[in-house]
């Protein structure tokens, strides 16, 4: 399981030479509503199973949660799905918001 901290996101998604991956927020709507990285897909968790088939196999994907352990889970279920290029966003949103994103609302 491939794991990529805050900053080395940070650092690719303002990269113009390489594709931005899917962002893919696995937390629940109103965790998502209160703060969420620019650019990202809100899928919650617990409707992966039925939603990811919508997903492109083939495609970076970074998945994203408050802390890291339910995005962590996320990307080890859509790797045995067959996803190539699955990443947890280790820390979640919660170090993305004390690395990158200092104005970021908190809860």
């Amino acid at each position: 399981m491939q794991q990529i901290n805050p900053l080395e996101l940070s650092q690719w998604l303002s990269d113009t030479t390489r594709p931005n991956p899917l962002l893919l927020d696995v937390r629940e709507v109103a965790e998502y509503e209160i703060c969420h990285i620019d650019g990202s897909q809100l899928v919650p968790m617990n409707t992966i199973p039925s939603r990811f088939s919508e997903l492109d196999e083939e495609a970076t994907i970074v998945v994203i949660c408050h802390h890291g352990m339910r995005s962590y889970q996320v990307a080890s279920f859509l790797e045995r799905q067959g996803f190539a290029n699955v990443i947890n966003l280790h820390g979640g949103i919660a170090r993305w918001a004390e690395e990158v994103d200092v104005a970021m609302a908190r809860y």
